[in-house]
């Protein structure tokens, strides 16, 4: 249950944009925020481009990119597409023919700048190609590759120009009366791209793709992506985001949706809740966490477990949340089920019974759920 109703400081206003749809998953207008990746595999490799879409499916991607850059890699596409879960996007950068291609081959979106892929008539091309296959696109504008006009007005990347590139690509797309389309203003600098961003919110009603571009490493990348993502969805920009992380896909999808969850905008799987730890521990918490982290990926139902080492904070976090430990003595804990104080488990077996206990409860949430809906 939703409390921004009796707390309004936890409500986050969206920007209000146009809806567009990547297949059947809509973007932007009243649409959940989605969560995309980007395969590492070569595309021509069909069958670990196919494992690992599906691995970043399981894992909750809504949206899966995938580089298109020559002629045998918009022929596997064709396969990748038919065998994969969710919607594809075609990553074509600057080739036209590849966008024609990767149409016909069933991309449900083409990652393009139609001002740089040639003349008036190569960008016909790709648009009539585009609105027969039913396809979107995302403008794409990166700091490290701005057009050489506006290198040459600005002086070197900045917001002004990242927006002004953005807007000059959007003019071409609207003046072909093309208006499926999302756009994105990426750069590796937070600063840079949180502003290019709030000035593109306010100056289109497309729905924004958000993401800090080459963020680094799972550690530093994730700290980039949760401070720069996380202050502009806060600000309610933002229709679908892509977590940029030098590591495996999976990775980046885990960590899009940590960063939704943590402003109550997406809510899938466990939540854990819990304490860093220290002397007063009843047990050890972080190896604890850990075994539950990774015996609890299966769970796909929204639900909050909270995981303290001792009685200090432990009760008052159990009283928010469906699952609950906390730390005593005596080698044993109390748990706690939907808020209330249930019954003690030895340490030894608690990791097994917390996972039972988890198990059980999304199963009642699910129940309810279907009832709700049979109503």
């Amino acid at each position: 249950m939703s409390l921004n109703h009796i707390r309004p400081w936890r409500t986050i206003y969206r920007r209000k944009s146009r809806q567009i749809m990547v297949g059947p998953v809509p973007v932007g207008g009243d649409a959940p925020i989605t969560v995309q990746t980007m395969t590492n595999t070569l595309t021509t490799d069909i069958a670990a481009t196919v494992a690992q879409v599906r691995a970043a499916a399981e894992a909750g991607a809504d949206i899966v990119r995938v580089s298109v850059p020559d002629e045998a890699s918009a022929r596997a596409l064709k396969e990748i597409v038919r065998e994969s879960p969710v919607p594809i996007v075609a990553d074509i950068h600057f080739h036209y023919k590849r966008g024609i291609e990767a149409a016909e081959a069933g991309a449900a979106c083409l990652r393009i700048n139609p001002g740089n892929i040639g003349s008036a008539t190569r960008v016909r091309e790709v648009i009539r190609a585009a609105r027969d296959h039913g396809c979107s696109m995302r403008i794409g504008v990166n700091a490290g590759s701005l057009e050489k006009h506006l290198l040459e007005k600005y002086g070197e990347p900045c917001p002004d120009a990242m927006v002004e590139s953005g807007l000059e690509h959007i003019r071409i797309l609207q003046d072909n009366d093309f208006h499926e389309f999302k756009i994105s203003v990426k750069a590796s600098d937070v600063f840079m791209a949180a502003a290019a961003y709030q000035q593109l919110a306010e100056a289109t009603d497309a729905p924004i793709h958000l993401g800090i571009t080459e963020a680094g490493g799972l550690m530093s990348g994730t700290i980039k992506s949760a401070i720069g993502l996380g202050n502009l969805l806060w600000m309610g920009i933002g229709d679908t985001i892509r977590v940029s992380l030098s590591a495996d896909p999976v990775a980046e999808v885990k960590v899009g949706y940590d960063i939704l969850k943590s402003l109550g905008l997406r809510h899938r799987g466990v939540n854990i809740i819990s304490c860093p730890s220290c002397a007063r521990q009843g047990f050890d918490v972080i190896r604890t966490v850990e075994a539950l982290e990774t015996r609890l990926e299966h769970i796909k139902t929204p639900m909050s477990l909270s995981i303290i080492g001792c009685v200090v904070n432990g009760p008052g976090e159990a009283l928010m949340t469906d699952v609950g430990f906390t730390g005593g003595g005596a080698g044993n804990g109390m748990v706690y089920l939907a808020g209330k104080q249930s019954h003690r488990m030895d340490n030894a077996q608690m990791i097994d019974h917390i996972v039972e206990q988890v198990e059980k409860r999304a199963a009642e949430i699910e129940a309810q759920g279907t009832a709700r809906a049979a109503e």
